[in-house]
């Protein structure tokens, strides 16, 4: 089959090449891929930013989300059958590729409203604002959340679904994407260009941040006493190896990169975490159910075709999508 991969990590061009079909273990179902996405992991990945949390071997085939169709099950299989339309994260990627084999706890049965190119953009932003907003900061109607780069691939998700959740929501954006995150439901919206959030807001219950850096820094002086910080890109702190059960060395190495963020947690009494999202069926089918309710819609910003994988790689680079990036397969 054919597959765009990396052979060694840094900024290399992607490579499309013929590599050998997956196998299919037991728990596993075999999907013909007609659409993945492009994510800032993706990037990450690419570049070895990740290894602490990632062990890929090479060559290695990027892509965390895909869509596509059921074309074989492995023996154990209980909940997938050959021909059903599917979505999902896997937790290997191997999405940039025509075929791809993943386990039937990571995937769920396509939103029925959904076209292949748009389900592909679900699963990682998905995911990933559900378990920061509703898993790890447990947020309930009327409570307020900052969540950073509203016009972003997560960004544009979580908003959707911190309103679902009856969350009154502030978000940062450039007057390019205004329009889209107030039509998106953004309560509050910051320019970042013009205006400083951290003397904007006060009193806030939570900060969902997707920057990292000066970025989250800044938002331990809006966030009230005992309120919480969830990053996705912030460093790793020592309770994110203890609750990983990452070792002794690995743990002690947060503890280390993650010692000015401690520093600020302590100042200002409010708790913070890093999250590294998760595969889960489970919830995609939660997500589903949002999704065809007309709750949350995907919000793309172009589609790609296959060949253009590099390009698309490029273009997420540039920081100039509003929404997700899509690679068409088939």
């Amino acid at each position: 089959m054919q597959a765009m991969i990396i052979e060694k990590y840094g900024k290399h061009p992607l490579k499309l090449a013929d590599i050998p079909m997956p196998a299919v273990g037991d728990h596993d179902v075999l999907a013909e891929i007609h659409a993945a996405s492009i994510n800032p992991l993706d990037l990450l990945v690419r570049d070895g930013k990740v290894r602490v949390l990632m062990k890929n071997d090479m060559p290695h085939v990027l892509g965390y989300d895909f869509s596509g169709i059921v074309i074989q099950v492995g023996r154990k299989v209980t909940k997938f059958n050959i021909g059903d339309e599917i979505y999902g994260r896997p937790s290997k990627g191997g999405a940039f590729a025509e075929y791809i084999s993943v386990h039937e706890n990571d995937i769920a049965q396509k939103p029925k409203n959904l076209s292949f190119a748009e389900a592909a953009s679900i699963p990682l932003v998905g995911l990933t604002s559900y378990q920061v907003l509703h898993e790890r900061l447990k947020l309930s109607a009327g409570q307020k959340v900052l969540i950073q780069a509203g016009s972003g691939g997560v960004g544009t998700f979580a908003i959707q679904l911190a309103k679902a959740m009856g969350l009154y929501v502030a978000t940062t954006t450039s007057e390019a994407g205004a329009k889209l995150v107030e039509s998106l439901g953004a309560d509050q919206i910051i320019n970042y260009k013009t205006e400083q959030f951290d003397t904007l807001l006060q009193d806030y219950d939570s900060v969902f941040d997707t920057k990292g850096g000066e970025t989250l820094e800044k938002a331990f002086k809006i966030v009230r006493k005992q309120g919480q910080i969830v990053s996705v890109v912030g460093p790793p702190n020592a309770r994110f190896g203890e609750e990983e059960r990452a070792g002794f060395v690995k743990t002690n190495l947060f503890r280390l990169i993650a010692r000015k963020i401690t520093k600020l947690e302590k100042k200002h009494n409010v708790k913070y975490s890093f999250l590294f999202m998760k595969p889960n069926g489970r919830q995609l089918e939660i997500l589903s159910q949002w999704i065809e309710s007309g709750k949350i819609k995907p919000v793309i910003d172009r589609t790609f075709p296959f060949e253009e994988a590099q390009k698309a790689m490029e273009y997420s680079e540039s920081g100039r999508a509003k929404g997700k990036l899509i690679l068409k397969i088939k």
